[in-house]
């Protein structure tokens, strides 16, 4: 990296190296390996991390660090500034579905590649790519479309790199010699349109890619087809996928034509062509969401109000020009791809003179892209936690907030999802009690009898509860078991209206149980959490008194990670 400018901030350069230091080792290091990887001193990671943590950015635990989901708030603000997934997602998930093979958008970074939205089909052999890793171009289809517009400047780049590492030994490639035809592969791509991976990227896979420009006719992204040598050859993926992969591609550009301005000039070729190494494609013009991109940027009192408070609850420990910094990321968003000094200042609440050395200092880390008096985050701020921080799933996300739970509350808690007319508990947190509930991730119960279960069967529609009441035998496990369908139902419905489920000794004498649900992004609840108990420990009227709160509380938290994680992950088809 370039000598830092006189007004960097060099707080805002450490922490982005920790970050940074986090993600390359899978989201997780221990303090003595932090201080290696990132040749900080000791006492300065520790103030780095006490602040990231105070963002809710990491987890320290002992004598680790882990990447938490509301760090992916700042790829977040990259992905909707961008509006590629908001605008393309919808069309990609269809043609996943018309192909029943994986679909992805990836844009360029430099001389590499990184996926930014991906649909994929649920099999045994999956095919996903972490989203926001950086790929070199030699080993995929969307790198040999892009490096077809390539400057010299930009060619002179990759062969350094080739240089000092011709064959990427972190990637399990069959192709050894796959970067030798590369600017072959690469001009070939630029008069037919397409580009073919035959397996340079990893054994056994093969994709096909066409790219969509921008107005000056720039391969703005690439749309590919991911699939397997057990289901398809380079050639037979190319002579099944490449005609309706053309035709999805002409309309998803005619949704970039309504939405993308013209430029003058970006990271392929053109006036202003490599002037930044990782400027990253321009952003389409998309409608802001209502959910938005994670946080709303702080307004003046509000950041000031929490910078004052965690100077006085961490004094040394909270470097408060790091967490200004990192604020200014969050500032772009969906309906905000581009922002001036003024505007960025205006949403952060920031002075100028701070949002300014922020800005230079986010431009001098490849973060933040300049263009006169504009600014855009570029495709490298995925490079912050989202690889790891993509695939982390409910059970992930819920264990630490149950863990805080079952420290408050001093009983078992657990998650669960509906499957079938069973719940299927997928984490759990026991107490150290001598007598305690015993039940472990995998366990399933009949959906009806448990607290967690009546939770996620009362959220369904009504028809599709009816049918699966309908089919489900209402079994006596024990003598307090509700039996009678209308009773249950009567129930389920009081439970819809309460927004919880208190069960008592139906699935086993003496357990009480209290749950309540988990609801993603469109309010629909796709798990559940509960607290279990012997009746011994509460009452019923205690459990509603004394555990609802802080078990709906816990399913807040629960709640807002998976918001902040899911924004990008699960595009519908149109």
């Amino acid at each position: 990296m370039s000598t830092a400018p006189a007004e960097a901030v060099g707080p805002l350069v450490r922490g982005v190296a920790v970050l940074r230091a986090l993600s390359d080792a899978d989201g997780r290091l221990g303090l003595g390996e932090l201080v290696r990887a990132t040749g900080l001193a000791r006492s300065t990671v520790d103030r780095i991390v006490a602040t990231l943590a105070r963002m809710g950015y990491v987890r320290p635990h002992e004598s680790a660090v882990t990447l938490a989901p509301r760090l992916m708030e700042l790829a977040n603000a990259y992905l909707g500034a961008l509006a590629l997934p908001d605008l393309l997602g919808p069309y990609a998930a269809r043609l996943a579905e018309e192909l029943d093979e994986s679909v992805c958008l990836a844009v360029p970074d430099g001389d590499g590649i990184r996926y930014v939205q991906q649909s994929t089909r649920r099999r045994t052999m999956s095919l996903t790519f972490r989203i926001g890793d950086l790929l070199p171009a030699e080993r995929t289809a969307p790198g040999a479309l892009f490096a077809a517009r390539w400057t010299p400047e930009r060619w002179r780049s990759w062969h350094q790199r080739r240089a000092a590492a011709p064959e990427n030994p972190g990637l399990p490639g069959v192709a050894p010699g796959a970067g030798d035809r590369f600017e072959e592969r690469a001009a070939e791509a630029g008069d037919t349109g397409f580009a073919v991976d035959d397996q340079y990227l990893e054994p056994g896979l093969v994709a096909v890619a066409v790219p969509l420009r921008d107005p000056a006719g720039r391969p703005l992204c690439a749309l590919t087809v991911v699939s397997h040598t057990s289901r398809h050859s380079a050639a037979s993926l190319r002579a099944s996928a490449l005609p309706r992969l053309r035709a999805a591609a002409r309309t998803m550009q005619s949704a970039l034509d309504r939405a993308t301005p013209a430029r003058t000039g970006d990271e392929h070729g053109g006036a202003g062509a490599d002037t930044r190494a990782a400027a990253g494609p321009a952003p389409a013009k998309a409608p802001a969401r209502a959910d938005g991109t994670g946080p709303a940027p702080a307004k003046a009192p509000g950041l000031a109000a929490w910078t004052a408070a965690s100077k006085q609850e961490l004094g040394a420990g909270f470097v408060e020009s790091l967490a200004r910094g990192l604020t200014v990321l969050t500032a772009f968003g969906s309906g905000r791809p581009e922002l001036t000094l003024s505007a960025v200042a205006a949403a952060t609440g920031l002075p100028r003179a701070t949002a300014r050395r922020a800005l230079i200092t986010l431009d001098h880390l490849g973060l933040i892209a300049t263009e006169g008096r504009v600014f855009r985050p570029t495709p490298r701020v995925l490079a912050l936690g989202c690889p790891p921080l993509s695939r982390t799933t409910l059970a992930d996300i819920a264990v630490p907030h149950l863990a805080a739970l079952v420290r408050t509350v001093h009983d078992s808690a657990s998650l669960a999802v509906l499957d079938g007319d069973a719940i299927h508990y997928t984490a759990r947190v026991a107490t150290t009690r001598i007598m305690s509930v015993n039940i472990t991730p995998g366990t399933r119960f009949p959906a009806y009898a448990t607290s967690m279960g009546r939770v996620l069967l009362a959220d369904l529609p009504a028809a599709r509860r009816t049918a699966r009441l309908g089919r489900t035998e209402l079994s006596a496990l024990t003598a307090h078991t509700i039996t009678s369908p209308a009773q249950l139902t009567a129930v389920l419905d009081e439970v819809a209206r309460h927004g919880y489920a208190l069960v008592d000794q139906e699935l086993e004498e003496g357990l009480r149980s209290l749950a309540v649900p988990v609801r993603d992004t469109e309010g629909r609840a796709v798990a559940a959490v509960n607290v279990a108990m012997h009746t011994t420990r509460r009452t019923p009227a205690q459990c509603r008194t004394e555990l609802l709160p802080e078990l709906r509380a816990a399913a807040s938290a629960i709640e807002a990670d998976l918001h902040v994680l899911d924004r990008f992950r699960h595009p519908q088809a149109p």
